[in-house]
């Protein structure tokens, strides 16, 4: 603890009278030595004159009475062997040892005694009382401190030099305070602090000149897709790394997945070297010196910086993956009627995430890669396999399933039918749905019941008298299959194998009231053409009794090619005489167009819109000219539309050598057809070749172009309403000789 009365700023420093420290409060620690030592011994014979003056009478009349000529050097004596100090008789000086410490009960301030105990304010020695001072502060001894009998009470006590004496413990069982710390060495600290200024002065040196030296370098220790690099300056290094990379770009890798092995080749795969992105990771020199030092000793691996084509990447990730191990997904099958369970086998499938990042960033290495993948899901556990065999499969085909139609009609489902229309799918929960193939029960099942049912009819047109007569149409009673069907499932698991049908009502498309209402009296066109006998009459007289009742609504398109569908030998069709490639040939359903023409002009003269019509590639002497069509199944098409607000009834009637055809609505144009001169005639070639089938002599005839006007006028006022030219030209029939 500082004490302030001792000493201040201009007042006299302890131990030298009159003297003021400039100091002043700039000394605290020398300070509290002096007055710590003055106050301390003042304190304890203070108490000890205290004590000798509140003693007892009784207790004084014991002691012996000091001698009346003892003097200050006899009381002094008396204090030292009271406080356990040495008594010096030549010098008067009273020694404390500094190891100890003064009685208990009679410690200085702190509760320490005056021995040189760690926080007690020891004594000044006598020199500082002479004015020597040692670097600001006393010079204290680990030996004994001094006090002269010819100072005052009052002044710090001196100090001698002694043999170094261990501290003694405390007597009230406290802890030693430990030594004070040793203070370095100036000159050696001095010279330490030469030696590390002298070699940071080096290094710096060394880093500035391996700074210079190696600027345009690349780093020491580069080393570019196992290509090493470091040291070399930018352009050695881009010469070598490209003399090493781009070749790579079109060698082909091997490339692993799973238990498959195929190649890739980078540039293909859309995979090139960036080279400015490469660059940009080797980087500059480092200015750290700490890397450039570890760059000594250690290698920088850098990585290429890779070119992606996203779509030839792609591309090539879909190819790789094409060797995925697709997952067997667990079901069951049916054997001779009887259920089998299929395990479930799990796959495994390229991991396309990680394979992207592998071959981007790998693949410039040019070694072989093996792709990770991954595992394949199983949408369907054993566990749900067995428990649908158990609850579906087998019961489904363990009795016969039937429906109950009217009049006593039965459909019957035999177990091995139940075994061709029943099978299983993923539930998407990790078990089996079974599924019915309902179109196919529905096949198996219909014909059983057909002899129940009554079809529907369309209300229907035919011709008596001159005039269009109405067949009125018939509404259907038919088994309603999708309803019939969706007791099956419960059927096939549970007790119950029969059920009733359920029918349904079916309207016409046609019925009687509408057809009345469509406007069909009269007629509005009609065109008859003949010149033909054997196939080709065969063909014509089949595709008339197809079209004959056809009716077309208002608004609608009528396509023949549509209407008939295919034309071929199931459809009654037979081969004739086509014109293929320019030139006559054979094919079944040869003739039609003979058909198509006198449709085309029903409907010309009808006054109906042309949709779509081809003339034949070369003039036909039975048909008019500019105004005739050819079609062929699936490829060449007649179709027109009713533009008229009423309904059409197409009339068709063939014989032997004529084909008639009638439209019937309500008459309300005129139309009238002007034929235009032949011009442009071209000669006939000569084809030869080879006898045989494919061989179909002609004469041949000249080629010609012509054109054909189309005029309509009004019925009832006569005005004209549209007027078309269709200029057409004819090829000449090649002259065609087999030999």
């Amino acid at each position: 603890m500082t004490s302030h009365s001792s000493t201040g700023p201009g007042r006299p420093e302890p131990g030298r009278p009159g003297r003021p420290d400039p100091a002043g409060a700039n000394r605290p620690r020398r300070e509290e030595a002096a007055t710590g030592g003055e106050v301390g011994l003042r304190r304890f014979l203070d108490a000890r004159n205290l004590d000798a003056t509140n003693r007892s009478p009784s207790t004084e009349s014991a002691e012996p009475s000091p001698p009346a000529s003892r003097g200050p050097r006899d009381a002094r004596r008396d204090e030292a062997a009271a406080v356990g100090a040495g008594w010096d008789e030549p010098t008067g000086v009273v020694r404390f040892n500094a190891g100890r410490g003064a009685p208990d009960g009679q410690r200085g301030p702190g509760g320490r005694g005056f021995g040189g105990e760690r926080g007690v304010q020891r004594p000044r020695r006598a020199d500082d009382a002479r004015g020597r001072e040692n670097n600001g502060d006393a010079e204290w001894s680990d030996s004994n401190a001094e006090w002269s009998d010819t100072a005052a009470q009052t002044e710090p006590l001196r100090t001698e030099r002694g043999p170094r004496q261990r501290p003694r413990p405390p007597r009230d069982g406290g802890t030693t305070p430990p030594p004070p710390p040793k203070r370095l060495n100036p000159t050696v600290v001095r010279r330490v602090g030469i030696a590390l200024g002298a070699v940071i002065a080096v290094a710096g040196l060394a880093y500035v000149v391996d700074v210079v030296v190696s600027s345009g370098d690349t780093p020491r220790g580069t080393r570019v897709a196992g290509i090493e690099v470091g040291g070399l300056s930018t352009d050695e290094a881009d010469s070598v790394l490209r003399a090493e990379l781009d070749p790579r770009v079109d060698r082909e890798i091997a490339v692993r997945i799973g238990d498959s092995t195929t190649k890739l080749v980078p540039r293909q795969a859309g995979l090139s070297v960036d080279w400015a992105g490469t660059w940009a990771r080797i980087g500059g020199q480092p200015l750290n010196p700490v890397t450039r030092l570890t760059s000594l000793f250690g290698t920088n691996d850098v990585e290429v910086s890779s070119n992606v084509d996203g779509a030839a990447f792609e591309q090539e990730l879909t190819v790789l993956s094409e060797h995925d191990r697709q997952t067997v997904a667990g079901t069951i099958t049916f054997e001779d009627g009887r259920p089998v369970p299929i395990a479930p086998v799990p796959g495994r499938v390229l991991d396309l995430e990680s394979a992207r990042i592998m071959l981007i960033d790998k693949w410039v290495y040019g070694e072989p890669l093996e792709l990770p993948e991954i595992p394949a899901p199983v949408s369907v556990s054993a566990e749900a396999i067995d428990k649908a065999l158990r609850e579906i499969a087998e019961p489904a085909v363990s009795a016969p399933v039937t429906f109950e139609g009217r009049d006593g009609a039965v459909a019957t489902l035999q177990p091995d039918q139940i075994a061709t229309v029943l099978g299983f799918a993923p539930d998407g929960n990790g078990g089996l749905a079974a599924q019915v193939n309902q179109e196919a029960v529905t096949g198996l099942l219909a014909p059983q019941l057909a002899a129940s049912e009554v079809e529907p009819k369309d209300a229907s047109f035919t011709v008596g008298g001159g005039k269009p007569q109405i067949a009125e149409s018939v509404v259907g009673e038919k088994v309603d299959w999708p309803k019939t069907l969706e007791q099956l499932n419960a059927m096939l698991v549970g007790q119950q194998r029969s059920a009733p049908a359920v029918y349904g009502r079916v309207e016409p498309k046609l019925t009687t009231e509408a057809a009345n209402k469509l406007g069909i009296v009269e007629p509005m066109g009609s065109f008859t053409t003949g010149g033909f006998s054997g196939p080709s009459g065969v063909n014509i007289r089949t595709v008339a009794q197809k079209v004959n009742g056809a009716v077309i609504q208002p608004g609608e398109t009528f396509s023949l090619n549509g209407f008939t569908g295919p034309r071929g030998v199931e459809q009654g069709y037979v081969e004739s005489g086509i014109i293929d490639h320019g030139r006559p040939s054979n094919a079944v359903g040869g003739g039609i167009s003979q058909f198509a023409t006198t449709l085309y002009n029903a409907s010309y003269f009808a006054g109906l819109e042309d949709d779509t019509h081809t003339e034949h590639s070369y003039y036909i002497s039975r048909y008019p000219e500019a105004r005739e069509a050819t079609v062929f199944d699936g490829a060449i098409d007649l179709s027109f539309k009713n533009n008229t607000p009423n309904g059409i009834y197409i009339e068709a009637v063939a014989d032997s050598s004529e084909v008639t055809v009638r439209l019937w609505g309500t008459k309300t144009v005129e139309v009238e057809s002007v034929t235009g001169e032949r011009t442009k005639k071209t000669e006939p070639q000569e084809i030869k070749l080879p006898k045989g089938k494919d061989c179909v002599a002609s004469e041949g005839a000249e080629g010609f172009t012509t054109s054909d006007t189309r005029i309509i006028t009004d019925r009832a006022t006569g005005r004209e309403v549209y007027r078309h030219t269709r200029t057409v030209k004819y090829d000449p029939i090649p002259n065609v000789k087999c030999e």
